[in-house]
């Protein structure tokens, strides 16, 4: 006898609605699975691209090589290991002091043609800004050793120039070239730190950025400076934009409270990372510069 109408419906719901859930947990599968590979494809990219997301160098001839009212010295040495590297030496009839000065991870020795006069003609202050390997006229190509390693060698280069020793040498960073700076301070004597815009860790100015990436876990270019700094006992002069967008205000406290020696602390009122740097600010460090032995 056939069925009574009603009987093959009733049989067939809990088949049918087993199988809806089955193509829905399949379904949430596939998307989980999707979503991973394009987060575990992202870190790979990010991985790869991370020195040219850290070093950003303008090459010659990119920049203007004549400034006006500046004509500097041009410097050439070489590192460790060969590398030939360039800068440019401004002096001072009588210098305060004979500052190393590092520049941030973009551009070239030409973008800091105006630092070079505040400090020549405000802090009365002699200078010598270099290029990082592959910036400007510097051969190579950067990475955190290689970077360190010419800043040595252009630490040697000043103190032969201006006739000191090396820990005599003034040692001055904007933001990455900070962090050079406290390297060069933490493994020899400096007669003074000068720090602008300067981080704790890479890692820590990346996982504020890219919170969902694993920076800490992934990231080779470290430039640890929180962990260095406290190896410095000179005299330290640090400031930073309480409005930086580029390396939180709180990172360069915590780096300030770390340093041991005798230290002071200029905030930046109202300014961003790249936000040029007051008059009273480079009046405030040649007053700093002038009080050292």
């Amino acid at each position: 006898m056939p069925p009574e109408s009603g009987d093959r419906p009733r049989a067939a719901e809990p088949r049918a609605a087993g199988s809806f859930r089955f193509a829905g947990l399949r379904w949430a599968w596939r998307v989980a699975r999707g979503l991973a590979i394009v987060y575990l494809v992202a870190l790979l990219w990010l991985m790869w691209l991370e020195n040219r997301l850290v070093f950003i160098p303008a090459k010659y001839p990119e920049g203007n090589w004549r400034p006006y009212d500046l004509t500097p010295e041009d410097a050439w040495f070489e590192a460790a290991d060969g590398v030939r590297l360039h800068g440019w030496y401004v002096t001072h009839d009588q210098p305060v002091a004979q500052i190393l000065f590092c520049h941030g991870n973009a551009g070239n020795v030409t973008h800091r043609d105006d630092v070079l006069r505040q400090l020549r003609d405000v802090v009365k202050a002699s200078v010598l800004v270099f290029d990082y390997r592959g910036y400007g006229r510097s051969g190579g190509s950067p990475d955190e050793p290689g970077v360190l390693a010419d800043a040595r060698a252009a630490r040697a280069w000043l103190a032969k120039r201006a006739g000191i020793a090396e820990q005599d040498v003034v040692l001055m960073g904007e933001s990455l070239g900070g962090a050079v700076a406290v390297d060069l301070a933490a493994e020899g004597a400096a007669r003074a730190l000068v720090l602008e815009n300067t981080f704790t860790s890479l890692p820590d100015v990346a996982a504020w950025h890219y919170p969902w990436v694993p920076v800490r876990l992934l990231m080779r270019t470290r430039l640890e400076s929180l962990e260095k700094i406290g190896r410095f006992q000179g005299p330290l002069f640090q400031c930073h934009g309480d409005c930086d967008t580029i390396v939180p205000y709180a990172l360069g406290r915590r780096l300030f409270e770390a340093a041991v020696g005798p230290k002071q602390f200029y905030m930046l009122a109202g300014a961003d990372h790249n936000d040029p740097r007051p008059r009273a600010y480079y009046e405030a460090l040649r007053r700093f510069l002038e009080t050292l032995p």
